[in-house]
């Protein structure tokens, strides 16, 4: 009998952790209950991205063909609705000033801070926060905090490497082109904003009447005029002229189009000087502006990586945001000629088409 007990306690004992296997064996019931549970928060996240982002005015003064790409990018990323006024630099910010208080514009994207900092002495621009501007370099912003660099570009001469030899033929600055040996060899673009504000940093740095004879002089040297820097590359790479007054980064687009072979390259003229001008593209956010906060977050997602790493990349602009890396045929900006000008001075572009149109560069 006692075998027959032990016997009987064992198939009662196997029978019992059977059932606790065949129990622990529904547990996925359970599961499909908690899935449910997340189907559910899914369904709020969905409300959630379906709420209006509303939307954002800008005024640019830079090209559309430059900067639209990020605008595009900047749309797709956030769902606010982005309205683009484009316009060259200073008629921009005339129009804004024209406008006052009943402009539209939540954000004016300027070419140089000339165009800026117009707008910023007509009271238009409201102070940006001490973190944004903290991501770039001081020497890149206004005085006053109520505009910030996006990207650089540096005044250089383009010149035809067939002719020129940069380490012999140029000269250490501006003045030198207006020797008779450049007569007939040069080209400029006086319409251009980058070039007007490169005047407007001569008057800053020589004074009015310094930077009229440097004027007089490249006139009377027959310089060849342009609309603006695109074909003085062009027309120095074919051999029409020798030297052209530009920014650095036409020629890269140049060389990404047509090869290492094209027949033109930068030189950045060793003794510094408003010829060697680093200027900056300026974003300001408008103070009756009806979208501050959208306003706020394009001017943040400017000064962002994957915005800098565009105009590194896509543009060949210098980025002002440390970490982001040049383009591999860029000079370092911390090796380039210094130059000591501050760029909340380049202000008066009017005085600068003024004396330009006194000259006859304009008419």
């Amino acid at each position: 009998m006692n075998n027959k007990k032990v016997k009987f306690s064992r198939i009662l004992l196997s029978l019992i952790i059977a059932s606790g296997l065949l129990l622990v064996s529904c547990q996925p019931e359970v599961v499909e209950v908690e899935v449910e549970k997340e189907v559910v928060v899914e369904k709020e996240v969905e409300v959630v991205k379906e709420a209006d982002p509303g939307s954002l005015v800008v005024y640019s003064g830079r090209s559309e063909s430059l900067v639209q790409p990020i605008i595009d990018q900047f749309a797709a990323v956030t769902g606010i609705e982005v309205e683009v006024k484009y316009g060259k630099t200073a008629e921009m910010a005339a129009v804004l000033m024209e406008e006052g208080k009943n402009s539209p514009a939540d954000v004016f994207w300027a070419q140089d801070p000339g165009g800026a900092g117009a707008v910023a002495e007509a009271g238009m621009f409201a102070e940006l926060p001490a973190d944004t501007l903290a991501k770039v370099d001081s020497g890149f912003q206004s005085k006053n905090g109520d505009w910030v660099g996006v990207s650089g570009r540096a005044r250089v001469v383009v010149y035809n490497t067939a002719t020129i030899d940069p380490a012999t033929d140029l000269p250490d600055d501006l003045w030198g082109f207006v020797e008779p040996e450049w007569k007939g060899r040069l080209g400029w673009a006086p319409t251009n904003g980058s070039f007007q504000a490169m005047v407007t940093a001569l008057r800053s740095e020589w004074g009015e009447e310094k930077t009229k004879e440097w004027l007089q002089g490249i006139m009377a040297n027959d310089v060849g005029v342009y609309p603006k820097n695109t074909p003085q590359v062009a027309a120095a790479a074919a051999g029409e002229i020798d030297i052209g007054f530009v920014n650095h980064y036409y020629l890269h687009r140049f060389i990404a189009a047509e090869g290492e072979s094209f027949a033109a390259r930068n030189h950045f003229l060793t003794g510094g000087g408003p010829g060697s001008l680093v200027m900056v593209a300026t974003i300001g956010r408008i103070s009756t502006g009806a979208n501050e906060a959208n306003a706020m977050k394009f001017v943040e997602f400017l000064l962002s990586p994957v915005a800098q790493q565009y105009f590194a990349g896509q543009t060949y602009e210098y980025p002002l945001v440390e970490g982001v890396k040049i383009h591999r045929e860029l000079t370092p900006i911390a090796e380039l000629p210094k130059i000591d000008i501050d760029l909340s001075d380049l202000v008066d572009l009017q005085g600068t088409v003024d004396l330009l149109t006194e000259v006859g560069a304009l008419e």
